[in-house]
C-alpha cells in the first residue's frame, strides 16, 4: 500500500516568520539632513496642488483668528486653545497627507476626497482623534492652572499680558508654561510622527501606528528632534504674523510629514 502521507512543508526561516507574525513595519534610520529634504518635498507638493493645500492652511489661520477674536479679553483661553489646536493638528492635517499620497502615486487631487480620507480607516482615525482630544483637554486644564498660579490677582488684557510676560520678572511664568506645554507637545509628537500617514496608507490600527511612531523617534532621535524644532519654528512664525503665515506653514509641514513617513517607514 502506497504511503500517501503528505510531506510537511519546510518551516519558515526565523526572519520570515518574525516578519509575518509582527504587525509592526520595519523602521529605517535616516540622516540628520532628512528634515530639510522633507520641507523641500513639502514645498513641491504645495506648488503641485496649491488650491487644495492652501485650503487647509486657510482653515488653520481661520481657527487662529476665531480664537483670538472670541477670547481676546482672556489671554489664558487664547493661549490654551491656540496651543490645543496644534496638539490635534496631526489629525486635522490628514487631508494634506492624502494630497501628498495622491501626488506620489499619480492620482488626481480633489479637495473633497482629501477632506474625507480618514473614512478609509474610520475606527483607527476615530480612536486617534479621541486620544488627541483628551490630551488637548488635559493640556487646557493644565494651562489654566498655570495661569491661575502666576496671575492670582487677576488677568490683564491680551496686550497687557504680552507686555507683562515679556518683562524679566515674569520669566518664571514663561519658563513654567513652556515646560508644561513641552511635556504635552512631546507626547503628541512621539505618538504622531508617522502614525497618521501610516493609518492612511496601510490601514494600520491606532495602537500599531502609535507604537511605530514612538519606535521611529527612538531610532532617529537627532533627525526627528530637528524636525520638531523646524515645526515649532515654522508654526511659531505663523503665529507671529497674526496667523497669516499659517496659510503656507501648515501645508508645507503637513506635506513634509507625509515624506517623513515615506522615508522612515514607507513601502518596505
Amino acid at each position: 500500500m502506497t504511503d500517501r502521507t503528505p510531506t510537511p512543508a519546510p518551516p519558515p526561516t526565523e526572519g520570515a516568520a518574525a516578519t509575518e507574525a509582527s504587525p509592526f513595519p520595519p523602521v529605517r534610520r535616516i540622516d540628520p539632513a532628512a528634515p530639510l529634504r522633507w520641507l523641500a518635498a513639502g514645498w513641491r507638493d504645495l506648488r503641485a496642488a496649491p488650491a487644495a493645500s492652501l485650503f487647509y492652511g486657510a482653515a488653520f489661520a481661520l481657527m487662529g483668528w476665531l480664537v483670538y477674536f472670541v477670547f481676546r479679553h482672556a489671554p489664558e483661553y487664547t493661549s490654551a486653545l491656540t496651543a490645543g489646536f496644534l496638539l490635534v493638528g496631526p489629525f486635522f492635517c490628514t487631508g494634506l497627507y492624502d494630497i501628498s499620497r495622491r501626488l506620489a502615486t499619480g492620482q488626481p487631487v480633489r479637495l473633497v476626497q482629501t477632506m474625507t480620507a480618514w473614512r478609509a480607516n474610520l475606527g483607527a482615525f476615530s480612536l486617534f482623534a479621541l486620544i488627541l482630544t483628551i490630551v488637548m483637554l488635559v493640556w487646557a486644564r493644565a494651562s489654566l492652572v498655570t495661569f491661575a498660579l502666576f496671575f492670582s490677582s487677576g488677568m490683564p488684557s491680551l496686550s497687557g499680558f504680552l507686555g507683562r510676560v515679556a518683562s524679566p520678572e515674569h520669566w518664571d511664568f514663561v519658563l513654567t508654561y513652556l515646560a508644561v506645554g513641552g511635556v504635552f507637545a512631546t507626547i503628541v509628537f512621539a505618538l504622531s510622527v508617522v502614525s497618521v500617514p501610516l493609518m492612511l496608507a496601510r490601514g494600520t490600527d491606532t495602537v500599531v501606528a502609535a507604537i511605530t511612531s514612538v519606535r521611529a523617534l527612538a531610532a532617529n532621535p537627532l533627525p526627528l528632534l530637528l524636525w520638531a524644532a523646524l515645526i515649532v519654528l515654522l508654526v511659531g512664525a505663523g503665529f507671529a504674523t497674526l496667523f497669516i503665515g499659517l496659510l503656507v506653514a501648515v501645508p508645507v509641514v503637513g506635506h513634509a510629514t507625509w515624506h517623513a513617513y515615506a522615508d522612515i517607514v514607507g513601502d518596505q
